[in-house]
């Protein structure tokens, strides 16, 4: 999952990717994480997938669904086995509505790795109506984010991903005029970069008409660096740094090896990047906000991720804890209590990865040795945390 690269690229400022000051009331009692079981990870490749029956609607909630225009073959770029393609859908946004639930429909599962939805704004619908004209074929390449300015996330789906439900005063805004940006990744690693067919994926959106008393989501994410060296045995030239980070900027662009760069500069203060299995990053929240949700995000290598609030302290929380990471259980997962984070609090996410897993995974197992780096093809990495979170 690829996202707020720009963001990161600049240093990683925190108050470009979270949280304006505000006051609210606090959420009272101790915080209780959200945990993933801890079965062993499967870390396989999803060939099947069926959404779970919706939920019923409740009051003022309506249901639409929407596809990408056209169906799209993927073609990875650069000899890569990997494409970040952008449609635009136009949800039909007539009036002052909430985004209160989601359901991603995906339509050729054993290619689609994950999928993200960015809101565009009226003022912005022009630009992005360009940006598909000016592009040739379906849609448009997106490695990184969705291309258009201030295009803020409001869903998303990796494997193991349903609708999750939080609060019925809870939603994405959705002013009249807004469209939609369907980012997909499509991992073309099993059929050495062709794909197996076209895709024509979509999305079942639930809108609430409702406006007293609604609480506008958004969603921030937390990266840490993956500096990940070969395993014990494994040897090759992409086993070097230098190259591997090389090789992810020839496959995705200079924008992917500048990623690189301002994780490490941003987390590691710029010192020479340690080599480990684990790693994170510390980021101070500029303002104010309740956490309501959160989730992770890693690839086919990773073995846990936890987003902590004040780690180290007495007011320290556990907002998020994956001890045994499953890539086919990627769900958001609703704190069993709201969370207030205050201005200058701690936000850390921590990423364990193991490069052992290479040769026991069918999907990696032909790929060459590498030291992996935060990138956005299968065979990298990334170390993601996100958090959904509201105002009050």
């Amino acid at each position: 999952m690829k996202l707020t690269r720009r963001a990161t690229a600049g240093l990683l400022t925190v108050a470009s990717m979270m949280l304006v000051a505000a006051c609210g009331p606090g959420a009272g009692g101790p915080a209780t994480p959200a945990v993933a079981s801890p079965a062993a990870p499967v870390h396989g490749g999803h060939t099947s997938y069926s959404p779970p029956p919706a939920a019923p609607l409740r009051a003022d909630e309506h249901f639409t669904t929407v596809y990408m225009p056209k169906p799209y073959t993927p073609k990875a770029p650069n000899g890569g086995t990997d494409e970040y393609r952008c449609f635009l859908v136009d949800p039909g946004i007539s009036r002052n509505e909430y985004l209160t639930g989601s359901q991603f429909l995906p339509q050729n599962v054993a290619i689609v790795h994950h999928a993200i939805f960015f809101r565009i704004n009226p003022n912005d619908a022009a630009q992005a109506r360009r940006l598909d004209e000016d592009s040739p074929g379906e849609g448009w390449t997106c490695f990184g984010d969705s291309g258009i300015h201030a295009a803020p996330w409001v869903s998303s789906w990796a494997p193991g991903g349903h609708e999750v439900l939080l609060g019925a005063n809870l939603g994405y805004a959705m002013p009249p005029g807004s469209l939609l940006v369907m980012q997909v990744h499509y991992n073309l690693l099993a059929t050495a970069g062709k794909a197996p067919g076209p895709d024509q994926s979509g999305i079942r959106l639930r809108l609430s008409t409702k406006s007293a008393g609604m609480l506008p989501l958004q969603t921030t994410l937390l990266t840490a660096p993956v500096e990940l060296p070969c395993a014990q045995g494994e040897s090759g030239p992409l086993c070097d740094r230098a190259a591997a980070v090389t090789d992810v900027s020839h496959r995705f662009g200079p924008e992917a090896a500048a990623m690189v760069i301002g994780l490490n500069e941003y987390c590691n203060g710029g010192k020479d990047p340690v080599a480990g299995v684990t790693q994170h990053c510390d980021q101070r929240s500029p303002g104010s906000a309740v956490v309501r949700a959160a989730a992770g995000h890693m690839h086919l290598l990773g073995r846990s991720i936890k987003v902590e609030l004040n780690p180290g302290t007495a007011q320290a929380k556990t907002l998020l804890n994956v001890p045994a990471y499953n890539f086919d259980d990627q769900s958001i997962r609703p704190l069993a209590a709201p969370v207030r984070v205050k201005a200058g609090d701690v936000l850390r996410v921590t990423c364990t990865h193991d490069a052992g897993l290479r040769k026991q995974l069918p999907q990696l197992r032909t790929t060459p040795a590498r030291y992996v780096v935060w990138g956005d093809g299968t065979t990298d990495e990334m170390c993601l945390g996100v958090l959904v979170w509201t105002l009050s």
